[in-house]
């Protein structure tokens, strides 16, 4: 039977060794904490192996089966219960310290393939999912790989461990201890089954109350002057309703499965303490071997135990690790080194025709041509859903033409080559996102993050000096952010909380003139500002005529400042 048949997992384009590989490549980066936590308990087996004889020895010395010193005897378990501290300690240390480092790897990790995949226009996942894909699947899938999975190596090793010791001291007894098991294995293929459906159902909850939580806060000044504080909490109510639902029904099979479970090792102890009983009154053991004898079933019914949880863990893993992969099929974009070229440079549309739908659909931008020469002033304009957002999703790489080519035309100073086309297009660059680098882009809106102003001009240019940002306020005219308290460090709540949309709008102009690139791609970028600020940012960024100016815009002052108007 295939690993996926008999874990019962949903049928999907992820085999179960497509998992697995995924798994084990992610255990690379992992792998000091899991040798670690793998000794730490193979030692720990042997610590308790040990107590396990030294208590026998102990009962026996005092008894007077066995000659020796009971100090002695007890002195051994003393110290064997110092190694079990000691090893517990060196455990929370392993897990605490190395185990927060794993987590923010993997996170690390797939949030820089995110941000490298291709932009799809359309999102597939919501932002509150992802969340928590990159916070509870990355802190299960570590905890598996770092925490699980070396355990288990540790538990078989106890299992084995103290079968061999009871098998030599009763053979019977050992073999009847370990017979219910076959039992349990056929009867966790039924709890794979529901467990994997419940844990399925508790996720997909999870991740409802998540993305619901994220947007109600990013919209909350919204929800707010709409009044509909009631109607939010109530659509909350209801699905943690949903997933209060789906836990109790987990949780009630999982005390069900727990007790029978629980009844069956019970039972086998009972047995386990009746059988040494009677040899006890017997007299063919001495009461510290049915000691250990006791001892012994708890150390093989232990492992067993957590052996019968390994298999729901795996159920858990496989789910979040799907959930990660999901994460990873978009394709990459381009990846290399930057092609920056000398400026101004300009950018030109061949026959492109884009498509966001499936094909036979109407295309948002059908056989456009257009020219923006190097160091010219243009403006687009359209009406709304025209495909203005389209165009600068071009403009940017994010998304690729299916018909026609975007290619860049440089400026002064590049060498001529031929087209990548190969259609002789003097000087030309068919544009590809290592192109991006000579854009500088504007947003619509509000796009300041939290922490301080210097934070937030260092997206533009992480090197930028003191002087270079403050030269970038005054093109933006906010310079008056030099007059906040602590300047530069001033520090600004989510979105820039505590300025007004027009202060944060040419903050964020500024921020974008820090970088180096020669075509300037303004999005709205003055919708919020006054006519007579307007007019000093315009004519601040066009003083020096050293980009390649393209507004996205529907205000006629930007207008009269354009050498062409592009209408969509």
């Amino acid at each position: 039977m295939k690993l996926k048949e008999f874990l019962q997992l949903p049928e999907n384009h992820f085999t179960a060794s497509q998992i697995t590989r995924w798994l084990w490549r992610a255990l690379r980066g992992n792998r000091l904490q899991a040798v670690l936590n793998a000794s730490i308990g193979l030692l720990g087996v042997a610590l308790s192996l040990a107590s396990v004889w030294a208590m026998q020895r102990a009962i026996d010395t005092a008894s007077g089966v066995r000659e020796g010193s009971i100090y002695a005897a007890v002195g051994i378990m003393a110290a064997l219960i110092l190694g079990e501290f000691a090893l517990g300690i060196s455990r929370v240390w392993v897990k605490n310290i190395l185990g927060i480092h794993a987590q923010n790897r993997m996170q690390q990790q797939l949030m820089a393939r995110l941000l490298r995949s291709e932009w799809r226009g359309r999102e597939a996942m919501h932002s509150g999912d992802i969340l928590s894909r990159l916070e509870q699947d990355v802190r299960q899938v570590v905890t598996f790989l770092t925490e699980t999975m070396p355990s288990t190596l540790s538990t078989v090793a106890m299992f084995c461990g103290a079968f061999i010791y009871l098998l030599q001291m009763d053979t019977w007894l050992a073999i009847v201890t370990v017979g219910i098991l076959p039992l349990f294995l056929i009867v966790s293929r039924i709890y794979i089954l529901y467990m994997r459906r419940f844990t399925r159902k508790v996720r997909d909850c999870d991740s409802q109350v998540q993305s619901l939580l994220t947007e109600t806060m990013q919209h909350r000044m919204l929800v707010k002057t709409m009044e509909a504080d009631s109607l939010m909490l109530t659509r909350l109510e209801t699905i943690q309703s949903e997933l209060r639902r789906w836990v109790r029904r987990r949780t009630a099979f999982s005390v069900a499965s727990n007790f029978f479970l629980n009844v069956g090792f019970s039972l086998g102890y009972l047995i386990a303490f009746l059988w040494g009983a009677l040899r006890l009154s017997q007299g063919t053991i001495t009461f510290g071997a049915m000691t250990a004898f006791l001892q012994l079933v708890y150390r093989i019914q232990g492992p067993a135990r957590e052996l019968t949880r390994l298999v729901p863990a795996f159920v858990s893993v496989f789910t979040a690790t799907e959930r990660l992969m999901e994460l990873e099929e978009t394709p990459e974009e381009l990846q290399g080194e930057p092609r920056m070229l000398p400026g101004p440079c300009g950018i030109r549309f061949h026959d492109v025709t884009f498509n966001y739908g499936a094909p036979g659909q109407q295309p948002t931008i059908e056989h456009a041509s257009y020219d923006f020469p190097p160091g010219s002033c243009t403006a687009i304009m359209g009406e709304t859903g025209a495909g203005k957002t389209t165009l600068i999703r071009l403009l940017l790489a994010l998304v690729k033409p299916q018909e026609g080519e975007i290619s860049l035309t440089p400026g002064p100073g590049l060498t001529p080559n031929p087209s990548p086309r190969g259609e002789g297009n003097f000087g030309e660059e068919a544009l590809t996102p290592l192109h991006r680098c000579n854009f500088v882009y504007v947003p619509q809106g509000n796009t300041l993050f939290s922490g301080t102003l210097r934070e937030n001009l260092q997206l533009g240019r992480p090197t930028a000096t003191d002087t270079e940002m403050i030269e970038a306020l005054r093109m933006a005219c906010a310079d008056f952010a030099l007059e906040l308290p602590d300047g530069l460090n001033a520090r600004f709540s989510e979105q820039g909380g505590g300025l007004s949309e027009g202060q944060a709008q040419r903050i964020a102009i500024a921020r974008s003139l820090l970088r180096s690139g020669s075509i300037l791609l303004l999005d709205e970028a003055t919708s919020a500002l006054d006519a007579d600020t307007e007019r000093q940012v315009l004519k601040n960024l066009l003083s020096k005529k050293d980009h390649t100016v393209i507004f996205v815009t529907h205000r006629p002052a930007v207008v009269e400042y354009c050498d062409q108007v592009i209408n969509i």
